[in-house]
């Protein structure tokens, strides 16, 4: 007898694997993110009551990442508004256990901080106010992650180059075999040049897919999930969602 549930795993996994293939797609794709950026389209959207400044389908494929992963240690570099952590907490509340969210900023702004703190995930969360690459931090990080068996790191702070391969050399190391290491905002090397404000440092040659590009050649225990990544047509992490396979 047929297996329906198998069938429909490869007839999923055969349209994106075409898709995969379809160049004039990933460059609508990229036209439509560019134009609705002009309408600040990622931040409309709340998870929890809280704003999450992410495409709904990078949402969704950390939803997968977590559910499937199962890991007691969340580590995000990047607070913001507070969305992103609070997503990663609600996961970790449905899996049960002891499942905790670290959650890292160089300025965590008052009000956000109320919110977070009044939030009934915030019983997960922990926050550290500092720069996520001083050794203060990284101190009380890595004394966090000595701790936990299955660790999965998001670094989504400062989008330069040098700030991004440096997280990525002081962060990776703590994430679990079989777990992720997600690199949003890669799509900054994809938006036209001088797109950015002047108080934004981050542009085309300097951004964290540059960073991403000179450090995974050297870190043969990642590889970037294309069967994850390939059925993303739309989000800001191209390239950046890398499993540790060893």
């Amino acid at each position: 007898m047929s297996d329906p549930i198998k069938e429909f795993e490869l007839e999923r996994a055969e349209a994106i694997a075409a898709m995969a293939k379809d160049e004039e797609l990933k460059q609508k794709s990229l036209e439509w993110m560019l134009h609705a950026d002009k309408y600040k389209y990622t931040y409309n959207y709340r998870w929890l009551g809280r704003p999450i400044i992410k495409f709904p389908s990078d949402i969704l494929l950390m939803q997968e990442l977590l559910w499937d992963v199962k890991p007691d240690l969340v580590i995000e570099t990047g607070i913001a508004h507070g969305g992103s952590i609070i997503f990663s907490a609600s996961m970790l509340e449905l899996l049960g256990g002891e499942g905790e969210v670290l959650a890292i900023d160089i300025d965590i702004r008052k009000h956000n901080r109320a919110e977070i703190e009044k939030h009934p995930m915030s019983k997960r969360i922990r926050m550290i106010e500092g720069s996520s690459v001083s050794e203060e931090t990284m101190a009380k990080v890595r004394e966090a992650a000595s701790k936990k068996k299955n660790v999965m790191v998001f670094l989504d702070s400062l989008h330069t180059h040098d700030h991004v391969l440096r997280e990525l050399e002081l962060y990776a190391p703590l994430v679990s075999v079989g777990s992720y290491l997600v690199l949003p905002d890669t799509f900054i090397e994809y938006f036209p040049r001088g797109y950015y404000s002047a108080n934004r440092p981050w542009d085309v040659g300097n951004n964290p897919m540059t960073a991403l590009r000179a450090w995974l050649p050297q870190h043969p225990e990642f590889e970037i999930d294309h069967a994850r990544m390939d059925k993303l047509m739309i989000t800001e992490a191209f390239d950046g969602y890398l499993r540790r396979v060893r």
